[in-house]
């Protein structure tokens, strides 16, 4: 791997996009997206042959957990939400591979060295937004909210909001004040969507002969990248602020996709919650 790509966009960023790179050539994959690659070779990373990948490895982990997620964003158009924004947005292509209806504003939120590695391989490949797309450079643990104003956010329209792959890694004071903030800019009628682990889930985690056996296998301690200090339950919190939480396993959420997670890094990562919210009137 380049050191300066890895260093610019992040070594987790850059494993997403290899799990999506490698969905994406799999027959009936559950994500298209030619982009991953792209970023990839910029980075100096070749995307091996997905048949020589191993099974468990959390490539579908990953695949199951960005179909859900698009799935959340149909869902939102559907609902007439034509407002988008997508937190730590790191390499994702949502605003350039989903069917986003006219009048969808959507915003990505990131530190500007991730915008920038960004744009420049969209540029390269020619890849265009299929809806009006700002980019937002800002530190999430800071006055994000501000910044994301003055790209032009409106606080009085409903909103689709992603949270994913994200909430892990922030400390759990970060994680408290940032989905305040969310609520705080949410309309009625918004809705969020998130990736979530308990905290005693990291404590299980952590003593599990499986994931010390994939940490070793594959070179990633998943536990060490992610905060595990005591946090309260953010579908709880939501439930108490006025909106109404559906929330699955990923494991289940992969028996409906006929994509079942099973053993190593797809069975740790399986026992994430995915759920979706609304905000009522």
């Amino acid at each position: 791997m380049d050191e300066y790509y890895a260093a610019e966009v992040g070594s987790t960023a850059l494993g997403v996009a290899m799990a999506r790179a490698l969905e994406h050539g799999k027959p009936g994959g559950l994500v298209a997206d030619p982009l991953a690659g792209r970023f990839l070779a910029a980075a100096g990373i070749t995307v091996p042959d997905p048949a020589r990948v191993q099974a468990d490895s959390g490539v579908t982990y990953v695949a199951v957990r960005t179909r859900y997620f698009d799935d959340y964003f149909h869902a939102a158009m559907a609902a007439g939400i034509r407002q988008v924004a997508i937190l730590a947005a790191g390499l994702d292509v949502r605003a350039q591979r989903l069917g986003w209806p006219d009048g969808t504003v959507l915003f990505e939120i990131d530190q500007a060295r991730m915008h920038e590695f960004k744009q420049r391989v969209l540029d390269s490949a020619g890849a265009h937004a299929r809806c009006v797309r700002h980019t937002v450079a800002a530190d999430l643990r800071g006055d994000w909210e501000k910044s994301l104003a003055a790209a032009g956010f409106d606080a009085d329209e409903p909103t689709a909001w992603l949270l994913e792959g994200l909430v892990q890694y922030l400390p759990a004071a970060a994680e408290e004040e940032l989905a305040e903030t969310v609520h705080a800019l949410s309309a009625p009628g918004s809705m969020l969507s998130v990736e979530y682990v308990h905290g005693w889930e990291f404590e299980e985690m952590r003593d599990d002969p499986l994931f010390a056996e994939a940490a070793e296998r594959y070179g990633v301690d998943i536990i060490g990248l992610w905060n595990i200090e005591p946090r309260r339950d953010l579908a709880k919190w939501l439930d108490t602020v006025g909106w109404t939480v559906s929330t699955e396993e990923a494991t289940e959420v992969s028996a409906r996709f006929g994509r079942p997670l099973t053993s190593g890094m797809d069975a740790i990562m399986g026992r994430s919650l995915l759920f979706t919210a609304r905000r009522e009137g």
